[in-house]
């Protein structure tokens, strides 16, 4: 679906430091190019298809598999096959030689249900029974707050409902954190805007640094030469767009690898400056 795809049965990884980072396909979900806002389902449907992207408003959805300093720690959980979205998680981290009961550490981004949707089995249970769930305490509070249960749309309610169904059954294993440092050579980097505790994770080495970016882009080929381009599941679109733009322009200036859920199946890229526009460069 994407305009470069790894052989298969190849997962796209990466050595920082201690940790070596693979990103694991969760699947796709649907979509719809009248959720962008600033740009038109015409002019979107036509960057996607010079892209070689065949279907347009299809969105990839990433996992990230961290393993190092004694231990197996996941980054979000993919959609596990709410509303058919995804569902391929746990099959795909067999292919890495990963068992549920293997992950120790969950690390959210943030609680949309295509990242916390793997979370729970098909009865509703913990599917990782052994992993500490942390997330951000300003996303958590969010959706436990009635207040913004009872001003929800129809769409969103379902999602404060789900959300906090997963938090439930986590509940004796959730850390929330509000410093940046969540484990030993990993720190959060708040990325407000997407949602108001989105963050994303860094990794520090000597040689190179990587951001696990969460939801900075959902269609990579549009947001990154876009920046302005928000998508209907931002809470704050504006911010969504400011936030964006800073961490594009700190990723290009830096030389920042970067890493997202829905990057694309390669999972890992650089972005680059050309001229007043930003591309991507995926690492293959």
């Amino acid at each position: 679906m994407s305009h470069v795809d790894l052989p298969r049965g190849r997962l796209p990884s990466q050595q920082i430091g201690d940790y070596s980072i693979t990103a694991i396909s969760d699947g796709y979900l649907g979509a719809s190019l009248d959720f962008l806002a600033n740009i038109t389902p015409t002019e979107a449907a036509r960057l996607q298809l010079a892209a070689g992207i065949s279907n347009p408003a299809s969105i990839h959805i990433n996992c990230y598999l961290v393993r190092g300093r004694g231990r197996t720690i996941l980054i979000d959980a993919g959609a596990g096959g709410f509303k058919q979205w995804g569902g391929e998680l746990l099959a795909n981290l067999a292919v890495a030689g990963v068992k549920p009961g293997e992950i120790d550490t969950i690390l959210l981004t943030h609680a949309h249900p295509d990242h916390i949707g793997g979370l729970l089995n098909a009865v509703g249970e913990m599917a990782f029974v052994n992993a500490e769930l942390v997330v951000h305490e300003r996303e958590l509070m969010f959706w436990e707050d009635d207040g913004h249960l009872g001003q929800a749309s129809e769409r969103a309610r379902g999602n404060f409902l789900f959300a906090r169904r997963v938090f439930e059954r986590y509940r004796k294993n959730l850390r929330p954190f509000t410093v940046n440092d969540v484990l030993p050579g990993i720190s959060a980097m708040p990325l407000p805007g997407h949602t108001v505790g989105h963050c994303g994770y860094c990794f520090e080495s000597g040689v190179g640094n990587l951001l696990v970016w969460g939801d900075i882009v959902h269609f990579p080929q549009i947001q990154i030469a876009r920046p302005d381009v928000t998508i209907a599941f931002d809470q704050d679109p504006l911010l969504s767009a400011a936030t964006r733009t800073r961490v594009l322009d700190v990723a290009s200036s830096d030389n920042l690898m970067v890493a997202g859920m829905h990057l694309g199946s390669l999972g890992f890229a650089h972005i680059k400056r050309c001229g007043n526009r930003y591309v991507i460069a995926y690492e293959t």
